[in-house]
């Protein structure tokens, strides 16, 4: 069927509700194609909705299954089994291996291999869709009204469909510090793609992305310098942990910069020189910016307890909404939308109880257990050591069942192991008075 070709003008968005009895191209039309997308595409077909998705939105890098597939979790976690392989292989010689030859790391072979899973994956998904009855749009999505969205084609070609719903999943992009030689810095997008490894790195940053990359890098060989404007690495999680990573990092001989910021980057004949507000100066090959996503003008999309916004027909899942950003939780908010437009259930996306992780080699361990001293109820756990996520992932099944201190400590422990530790502790640390909830990575 011939579609019009649009005009450039000005769409009103401000219009009612969705219309009953309209006859729409589709029930619903998905802008982006990450976890969220991918996600709502499948269950919204599965309760027998036809529709399509764009898998490109405004960035630049398109495809499907989005940041997390193609440029964030997973080939950020090739990246750390690659730089922890370095470390074992050293670790080896300690246990009866004997090594005669020199460890050797190969930076081109290890982007091949991320290259390759990216290009298998992305190929999966693309097939469950197609086997899902959901039409791929290989080009950008942009609303034009209340029910349309435009759709440039790679070749230019401007196309508009009807929909009854509109579900934006765009994600997020990486923030740029507004600083002179910006452009000499790169984000992790464009980390995860460094034609030659970077044997002198500054990252700016210390968060989940840049204390990955410090890691990653490190292990691999590089010079790191981590700078930050904190006391401490990764806001937002137990103070604790946080000291345990912060002293890891220096004892993988990482460069910690606290309570400082960047000031200039120069292109220099030796590299790239940094500039701190302390006026030191580093000299690096790469410059990695890790200090969060960006935001417009406007803010993040505001969405109600369902994730409709404003507009009744137009909802929004993901990073889009900067409620939390994890893959999880845009699946979990994607699959929650399905039920609740097409499948006859009104469910609201339940943000607690969030188990999250930083992945890196670890070194030392620390583990430990919030409780509610009037309830018994564990209210929270957090763990830094290896295998951390995996242990985490089952104690957040059992907080979210409200799981007692009695009960961690009637479960029998696999021994020997870590994790035994979560139901072996017996002795109380501390004593916290007040109504504030103690931070944990719960």
């Amino acid at each position: 069927m011939a579609r019009k070709v649009l005009r450039d003008d000005e769409p009103d968005l401000n219009k009612g509700e969705v219309v009953e009895g309209t006859n729409f191209d589709f029930d619903l039309f998905i802008i982006g194609a990450g976890s969220g997308g991918v996600r709502a595409a499948r269950f919204s077909s599965n309760f027998g909705a036809k529709l399509p998705f764009d898998p490109i939105s405004s960035e630049t890098i398109g495809g499907v299954g989005g940041t997390c597939v193609i440029r964030g979790c997973v080939p950020k976690k090739i990246l750390v089994y690659g730089a922890t392989y370095g470390g074992e292989l050293e670790d080896a010689r300690n246990y009866g291996w004997e090594l005669s030859e020199n460890i050797d790391f190969n930076w081109k072979k290890l982007l091949q291999k991320k290259t390759d899973e990216i290009n298998r994956l992305n190929g999966i998904y693309k097939r469950l869709l197609s086997n899902a009855g959901v039409k791929l749009f290989e080009g950008e999505g942009k609303i034009a009204g209340p029910n349309e969205v435009e759709v440039t084609q790679l070749d230019g070609t401007k196309l508009s469909y009807t929909a009854k719903h509109i579900l934006i999943a765009t994600g997020s992009r990486a923030q740029r510090p507004n600083i002179p030689g910006q452009e000499l810095g790169i984000t992790s997008d464009e980390a995860l793609s460094l034609e030659e490894f970077p044997k002198r790195t500054v990252i700016l940053g210390a968060g989940y992305i840049a204390v990955e990359f410090a890691s990653i890098w490190r292990g691999m060989g590089s010079d790191v310098n981590l700078v930050f404007r904190r006391e401490l690495p990764l806001r937002g999680f137990d103070d604790e942990m946080r000291a345990v990573v912060a002293r890891n990092l220096e004892g993988r001989g990482i460069n910690l910069h606290p309570r400082t910021n960047l000031k200039e980057l120069i292109k220099t004949d030796d590299g790239i020189k940094v500039i701190t507000d302390h006026g030191e100066e580093l000299i690096a090959d790469a410059v990695l910016f890790a200090t969060g996503v960006e935001v417009d003008k406007s803010g993040a999309i505001k969405v109600d307890e369902y994730s409709r916004t404003n507009i009744p027909s137009i909802w929004a899942v993901g990073d889009v909404t900067n409620r939390f950003n994890l893959t999880p939780v845009a699946l979990m908010e994607a699959s929650l939308f399905a039920k609740t437009v097409f499948g006859g259930e009104s469910l609201k996306p339940d943000y607690n109880d969030i188990p999250y992780a930083v992945f890196r080699r670890q070194e030392k361990t620390i583990m430990k257990l919030v409780v509610d001293a009037q309830t018994d109820k564990v209210l929270g756990a957090s763990m830094c050591g290896p295998d951390a996520p995996e242990i985490i992932q089952g104690i957040a099944i059992g907080l979210k069942c409200g799981a007692t201190k009695a009960q961690f400590d009637s479960t029998v422990g696999i021994h020997p192991s870590a994790a035994e530790e979560f139901v072996t502790m017996r002795t109380v640390t501390r004593r916290v008075t007040g109504g504030a909830k103690p931070k944990t990575s719960l």
